[in-house]
């Protein structure tokens, strides 16, 4: 089930690409694609091998869709 912004308010500062890709609806192999090619409109962080993303930049870009 796809979550909504005031779902998402609630949310850690941080998410994981899993609980993005749900918030998007869209696959989680999808968004690391989409990450490794620097086509997320919203901000990504890495941590080594493992990506982040920022909960408010995804909340402010669902907000404009």
């Amino acid at each position: 089930m796809k979550p909504t912004l005031t779902d998402m308010r609630s949310w850690a500062v941080t998410i994981d690409v899993h609980q993005a890709a749900s918030a998007l609806g869209i696959s989680r192999s999808h968004l690391y694609e989409m990450i490794k090619r620097d086509q997320v409109p919203f901000r990504v962080v890495a941590f080594g091998t493992r990506y982040r993303v920022i909960t408010a930049s995804l909340i402010r870009y669902l907000e404009a869709e």
